[in-house]
């Protein structure tokens, strides 16, 4: 996978990764290898879940928002959206184990699958940012339903993170093309009202 180009701001993710890097090389250069292991073992699974759940929360907000800003704060369809479509929802958005978000994208309606499937063949970053995006929330799932305490895990912390960069730029874009979708949809709406 490349290296994701976009710059976003610092989440608790970013200071949860610097501070845990932070121990485990001062335990290296203290020659206490044994000590840094035992630090880095239980933090790959940490960080794991820390990011998955911060992506979740990320999400089903960002959910909220649209849904508030399209309907008003207190609209019957915003109560009904965040008690059937948004909480307790999330992990039957996704086909973790697939290799893109289409269901997803699906949930908004074909035009916005289609409208994504666009911008994704026209943008190979955002196409792995998705497949980074899945390969977390299919190891969380993996770490939670089975044995936490056994479950080894492979990956180091720094590949994690890597993986957690380049997943933020589907997490933190996705709710402009779904606006941008909206408002282009909106228009084209206003205009076939006004033909007829």
């Amino acid at each position: 996978m490349t290296s994701p180009t976009h710059s976003f701001p610092l989440t608790i993710i970013d200071v949860l990764y610097d501070q845990n890097r932070e121990l485990a090389e001062y335990l290296s250069a203290q020659a206490q290898p044994s000590f840094e292991s035992r630090v880095n073992d239980p933090f790959r699974k940490t960080l794991l879940l820390a990011i998955a759940s911060y992506f979740e929360v990320r999400i089903r907000e960002d959910l909220t928002t649209f849904v508030t800003e399209t309907v008003g704060p207190d609209h019957p369809l915003l109560h009904l959206s965040k008690r059937k479509a948004i909480e307790r929802q999330y992990h039957t958005y996704f086909q973790w184990s697939g290799k893109n978000v289409n269901a997803f994208f699906a949930l908004f309606g074909d035009g916005f699958k289609d409208f994504m499937g666009n911008e994704i063949t026209s943008n190979p970053e955002l196409d792995e940012s998705i497949k980074a995006f899945l390969a977390l929330g299919e190891t969380r799932n993996q770490i939670v339903h089975q044995n936490f305490a056994e479950f080894t895990l492979e990956k180091t912390p720094e590949e994690i993170y890597t993986l957690y960069k380049q997943a933020r730029m589907f997490v933190e874009t996705w709710p402009t093309h779904l606006r941008a979708f909206a408002s282009k949809s909106s228009a084209t709406a206003s205009l076939t009202a006004e033909q007829d």
